[in-house]
């Protein structure tokens, strides 16, 4: 029983750091309806921004994390001005084809300045952990900061799309640009904004995922953006809450496959396991089902 409560806790930590990263493709999506498959390497560069201003630059964890998410919200601004902007009006296949070439570059421009040796990152949560259950059952503090992270982001996202001027624009965008531009929003600025947040939650989920599992390398956001993406898609992409949920149950599936099933086939059993949600709900387990008029 103790067993399965640990692993339980560990998939609840690493689906929140899927969860976090999800929301940046849920949010483009919903607003830009575009796939940016260059979020995973947002997050490598997060983490080695963080690494180098704590490690080689003496900075407190906090200014680190700081620093990290405001050079990735710019990065990632850059990249939607440079790269997807003069694609709006584009085929989806041409800005998905171009979201894989902006990951290509940014992680062979990572490999030209920081190299392909792994770079071993120190936790920005101090060690330790809490015991329960007369020490038969340990939370790490990282553990804890993660999971609390990742509420705190949702509550705080879903009151800002809910309650603040930008967050419904964002939703107006989301539903209908031309008409969301007619009544005088600056659709261009928000979905701007859309990947400045997106891109400020990759650098904290790279940060946390560094944390968790301490191995930095140019590909390090690859895997992990892959299955965030999954969990955006099991929650049913598009929907905040829908990020949160699958995110939890890719990590928890992911823990347990690794634990009673194997530690090789514990992605199969993960992506067998959307197949199956998807053939039974397209739309994900929260998504809405859209119907246009032909």
């Amino acid at each position: 029983m103790i067993s399965v409560l640990n692993n339980l806790i560990n998939g609840i930590s690493l689906g929140s750091i899927y969860a976090i990263i999800a929301l940046g493709y849920t949010m483009v999506y919903g607003i830009a309806k575009m796939l940016n498959f260059a979020h995973g390497d947002v997050i490598m560069v997060g983490a080695y921004v963080c690494f180098f201003a704590t490690g080689s630059y003496g900075l407190p964890p906090v200014a680190g994390v700081v620093l990290a998410m405001v050079v990735c919200t710019i990065l990632g601004v850059v990249i939607e001005r440079l790269a997807y902007k003069p694609l709006r009006q584009a085929p989806s296949l041409a800005v998905l084809i171009t979201a894989i070439g902006v990951s290509y570059f940014l992680q062979n421009a990572a490999l030209k300045l920081w190299g392909s040796d792994p770079k071993s990152f120190r936790s920005v949560v101090p060690s330790g952990s809490l015991s329960l259950a007369g020490g038969k059952l340990t939370i790490s503090y990282a553990t804890l900061v993660t999971v609390l992270a990742c509420v705190v982001i949702m509550v705080a996202l879903t009151a800002f799309t809910g309650n603040t001027k930008m967050g419904k624009a964002m939703r107006a965008c989301s539903e209908d640009k031309g008409a969301a531009q007619l009544m005088g929003i600056d659709v261009d600025f928000t979905i701007s904004m859309t990947f400045a947040i997106g891109s400020a939650l990759a650098a904290i989920a790279g940060v946390l995922l560094c944390s968790a599992y301490p191995t930095l390398m140019p590909t390090t956001g690859s895997m992990p953006g892959i299955k965030a993406f999954t969990a955006a898609v099991f929650g049913g992409i598009g929907s905040i809450p829908g990020a949160l949920v699958g995110g939890i149950l890719l990590g928890v599936i992911e823990i347990f496959g690794k634990a009673y099933i194997s530690t090789q086939l514990s992605d199969a059993v993960v992506f067998a396991v959307l197949i199956v949600v998807l053939l039974v709900k397209p739309s994900g387990l929260l998504g809405k089902t859209i119907r246009e008029k032909v």
